[in-house]
């Protein structure tokens, strides 16, 4: 288990394939600040949800030159048909292995129907230009979530 990142901790960096194809990495990003959202799972109401309200602030995070990253346990073939179904326009990042969700602290023991399992804990972390955490929300409800994340990303 990683020790909790805090604010002003370098964000950890990544390689993720990439729905469309290709890789998505934060190093190829620096210089600009990067939204990096951790979702369970694709076509599911919450996260579904998620993804459609971050597309919806898509040209204010463009506009405000910020880069918006769903990721997830799901393959590229899954975030790929997902994104199709609701026209999303956010990056989706495929993390098969979990290394990267547990990097930034959000695979986590959940438990449902008091059934312990462990799965991707929703959380977002803003990371700055110089590639620092600028931003930490952890068991992120979904209403209004992109909306405060835009908020905190335009006044960086």
């Amino acid at each position: 288990m990683t020790a909790a990142l805090k604010m002003g901790d370098p964000a950890p960096d990544f390689d993720l394939p990439r729905d469309g194809g290709g890789n998505v990495s934060l190093s190829a990003l620096q210089g600009k600040p990067v939204v990096v959202y951790f979702y369970p799972k694709d076509d599911t109401s919450g996260c579904t949800a998620e993804a459609i309200d971050f597309t919806a602030h898509g040209a204010a995070f463009a506009e405000a030159g910020v880069t918006v990253i769903g990721v997830s346990p799901d393959s590229v073939a899954k975030h790929d048909k997902f994104k199709a179904k609701h026209e999303l326009g956010v990056v989706l990042a495929a993390d098969t292995d979990k290394v990267v969700v547990e990097a930034y602290g959000a695979w986590v023991e959940k438990s449902m129907y008091g059934r312990k399992y462990m799965g991707v804990e929703r959380a977002t972390y803003l990371v700055d230009a110089e590639g620092r955490i600028a931003g930490i929300w952890r068991k992120v409800k979904v209403t209004g979530h992109a909306a405060a994340v835009l908020k905190a990303a335009r006044a960086l």
